[in-house]
């Protein structure tokens, strides 16, 4: 997700190297760089122009403190004003029940895959959702939302053999109350492009079902064409908020970065997948830190206590401290990592670790290591010091590798275990104690005399101080731990 914009914004911002003060000649180079990451973006020239002149205006005179150096003083300007552009505070839904909700966009945007990612967004929040179907051009968009719907035991209305788009969703409305629901969501029609009878029949519609909530649903690779269709739309309907969509894919991300500047619309929701799991709510504060690659630990963290069970976690804790796991715990885990996402953007989510690219090969490895514990019997996913020469050749072929395959992941399954055993007594009490003494001396002693966890591991002012009260049970999962 947007690594393009990464990419170069880090390469104009190492260019700041060295220097004692940010002044209007040091600084006029790397900041011509910053407008040109922009505008390859696809970030509207307008915005990409008074994004540079505010970050000139509070660089020049800044004296650099001895505690950081030029490079991360500009990065911290930089940050404050993508929080800035993208727009402060958190931009969730209304918690008003009933609560309807109307989708508008352009054909091929991801309006009715969002609607199923809305529903079960909402029902997380303790809603009964329901998909009202008011796409009655596209073909096989009816079916597509019923299957979203049964896949996911939402309630689900259409009317096949009616074009009235505007009676169906009063209908649909009057329905849905009947059977309970108090999260109504309406799938309407898009177009290739921007037409009247588009824009006069979600008017109609919106006059008809009074939607508290009218949400654009964009795809972020339309680039800067996305903030003329948001400006349309929003003069139409008007909108309450947008959601940018496909950013798993190859895209710019310019549209993230005009659109609330251009309209003065709230973006509300991130699509980065097609699986309805795949949605996230949208942080200002966070993507700031994605794009300048110094990862996101809260949506990291929300993630895991949403694919990782509380008791598993503390039951796999115990294990590993005593060295006692095998290959059926290691399978778990790999399970509920699965559940958080793609490795690349778990890795992402890493700060510092934005330059890591994990692709095909990585997750391949992953799925072969997958197919070869399946292939073993439970007896020996918990006894693997029985895995024989016979054994080992009945378990490769059933997972379709070779043999030294297999023997590569035992061979690293029992040097785990042995690291595990070596943390344990004495020899873990004195490690820890030879760390501390490293992080006394500012980190001198490590690799490059540098610190790895100092300056908030890379985060602008140090990990957020509410981070805990930011978490699903207002627990920070990083209480007690020295870095």
């Amino acid at each position: 997700m947007l690594e393009t914009l990464t990419d170069r914004l880090g390469t104009a911002l190492r260019n700041i190297q060295g220097k004692g003060k940010l002044t209007e000649e040091n600084m006029a180079e790397s900041l011509q760089e910053v407008r040109k990451a922009l505008l390859a973006a696809d970030v509207h020239f307008r915005v990409a122009r008074d994004f540079i002149k505010r970050v000139s205006e509070k660089s020049v005179g800044q004296e650099v403190t001895k505690a950081v150096n030029p490079g991360q003083m500009i990065v911290k300007i930089i940050h404050d004003e993508l929080v800035n552009l993208l727009g402060e505070g958190t931009t969730e839904l209304s918690t008003k029940k009933p609560l309807r909700v109307m989708m508008v966009g352009l054909q091929g945007s991801g309006k009715t895959t969002f609607t199923g990612k809305l529903a079960l967004h909402l029902r997380k929040k303790g809603y009964t959702p329901a998909l009202i179907a008011c796409d009655v051009y596209r073909p096989a968009a009816i079916d597509q939302l019923e299957t979203i719907a049964r896949d996911n035991d939402f309630l689900f209305y259409c009317e096949r053999d009616n074009k009235d788009v505007p009676q169906i969703g009063q209908r649909g409305w009057d329905w849905a109350k009947q059977q309970g629901a108090d999260a109504i969501l309406f799938d309407t029609a898009g177009r290739l492009q921007i037409d009247e009878a588009l824009i006069e029949e979600v008017k109609l519609l919106r006059e008809r079902v009074q939607p508290d909530e009218s949400l654009l649903v964009a795809d972020a690779a339309l680039g800067q064409e996305a903030v003329n269709v948001a400006k349309t739309f929003n003069e139409a309907v008007p909108l309450n908020g947008i959601v940018l969509t496909k950013l798993d894919g190859d895209t710019r991300g310019g549209a993230a970065l005009s659109m609330k500047a251009i309209t003065d619309v709230p973006i509300k929701f991130l699509g980065t997948g097609e699986k309805v799991t795949d949605l996230e709510v949208f942080h200002p504060d966070r993507l700031a830190q994605r794009i300048l690659g110094m990862g996101d630990v809260v949506s990291l963290v929300e993630r895991a206590q949403e694919a990782v069970d509380e008791k598993e976690a503390m039951r796999m804790a115990e294990k590993l401290q005593r060295a006692d796991f095998n290959f059926e715990d290691f399978l778990s885990q790999m399970k509920a990592m699965q559940r958080m996402g793609p490795l690349g953007s778990i890795v992402k989510m890493m700060p510092g670790m934005s330059g890591i690219e994990v692709g095909e090969k990585e997750e391949k490895k992953l799925k072969h290591t997958e197919a070869l514990i399946l292939s073993m019997t439970l007896k020996e996913r918990r006894n693997p010091g029985i895995l024989n020469g016979s054994r080992r050749a009945r378990i490769a072929k059933g997972a379709g590798l070779e043999v030294r395959d297999l023997n590569a992941l035992v061979k690293q399954f029992q040097q785990m275990k042995k690291m595990m055993k070596m943390m344990q007594g004495p020899k873990m009490e004195k490690m820890m104690k030879k760390m501390e003494k490293m992080q006394g001396k500012g980190g001198k002693g490590l690799p490059g005399g540098k610190n790895p966890f100092g300056d908030g591991a890379g985060l602008p002012g140090g990990l957020p101080d509410d981070l805990g009260s930011r978490l699903p049970g207002g627990k920070n999962p990083f209480d007690g731990m020295k870095f």
